[in-house]
């Protein structure tokens, strides 16, 4: 796995404190990061702030279908404690969130679900006892697989930001573009057929009673400008596909792995990663729960419009799950 930095978009001191007034001045308008209409307002918000905030969240375009925005400043010491579960963060970091929403409306349209953090966009990951042998943000002690974010979902985000809040251990964020592997043209070929399905992850508890038949999905997807990728192998019934088809799978798997960076992010990192391109995951780190963990908090952004995804994914049934926007389309 390189350690090569992921490509980094600095913002200016300038457009820092413009982007973090802008939040602070919503969030003291509407009492709270939650607030229906402070969502409801983030558009014309976003819209008002100057083009070098712009310019830094034009969309990802390079192979490497990630970059970190960096300089919003960030005060350890104001935080308070990691806490101990995303339930119990309260208004900790509140204008954190906000500015992560303004971030995410620049990119697109802000998306939650309801089974997620009680319908909340803007999720907490910090690590929480019990969870350690899961497959989700909040296991810490084993490798959490490279993964789309949400893949069992059609309405999955085309975009998924992680903002920094601490991380004194450095711990990494894993990373692997399907732009940079190599994978032979037969390879591609198998992938593409929809096999085997992707099923709901542990943190959709009622997507995972769903009763309807699931339906195989393909891996990647050619759109003309480069493959896509829909892939979590924790998720999917690898057994009950072929062997061709499997060969092919492991062959992307080691691809991925071959050509995986590890970021470790700073407090005031946004890390934006396109979720049709990039799998992400992380390493596994040992969670003390004495308020000094890694802390992270997290947005899933809608891009309309986007031809990076098979027509066919219109006809799926999202495991009755439904994602909610942030405003009235």
């Amino acid at each position: 796995m390189s350690t090569c930095p992921a490509p980094v978009r600095p913002l200016d001191a300038t457009a820092a404190e413009e982007l973090t007034t802008a939040a602070a001045k919503l969030l003291a308008e509407h009492g709270s990061a939650t607030s229906p209409e402070l969502l409801a307002a983030l558009p014309e918000a976003s819209a008002r702030l100057g083009e070098p905030v712009h310019r830094a969240l034009r969309p990802v375009d390079t192979a490497d279908g990630l970059f970190v925005l960096r300089g919003l400043p960030l005060d350890d010491g104001e935080l308070g404690p990691t806490p101990g579960h995303w339930s119990t963060v309260g208004d900790a970091g509140a204008v954190r969130d906000v500015v992560l929403l303004l971030v995410s409306a620049l990119m697109g349209t802000p998306i939650a679900w309801d089974g997620q953090q009680d319908g909340r966009f803007v999720h907490n990951i910090v690590p929480s006892p019990g969870h350690e042998s899961e497959q989700t943000g909040a296991s810490s002690d084993v490798l959490l697989t490279p993964h789309t974010e949400d893949a069992f979902h059609p309405g999955r985000a085309h975009l998924l930001l992680l903002s920094c809040m601490r991380n004194h251990d450095r711990i990494a964020t894993t990373a692997a573009s399907i732009r940079l592997t190599r994978l032979t043209d037969d390879d591609i070929a198998q992938l593409r057929r929809p096999v085997v399905p992707i099923l709901p992850d542990d943190a959709y508890e009622q997507a995972r009673r769903f009763t309807g038949r699931p339906a195989p999905v393909p891996t990647l997807f050619d759109t003309g400008e480069g493959l896509t990728m829909r892939f979590d192998p924790a998720y999917t019934p690898l057994d009950e596909a072929d062997e061709a088809w499997r060969a092919a799978y492991g062959r992307l798997e080691a691809e991925l792995a071959r050509v995986s960076v590890a970021v470790s992010l700073e407090p005031g990192d946004v890390l934006v990663v396109d979720n049709d391109i990039v799998v992400h995951g992380r390493v596994p780190f040992r969670a003390r729960y004495d308020g000094t963990d890694r802390w992270l908090k997290r947005a899933s952004v809608r891009v309309e419009g986007r031809p990076t995804r098979p027509r066919a994914e219109h006809d799926e049934h999202g495991y009755g799950q439904a994602a909610r926007t942030a405003w009235a389309d």
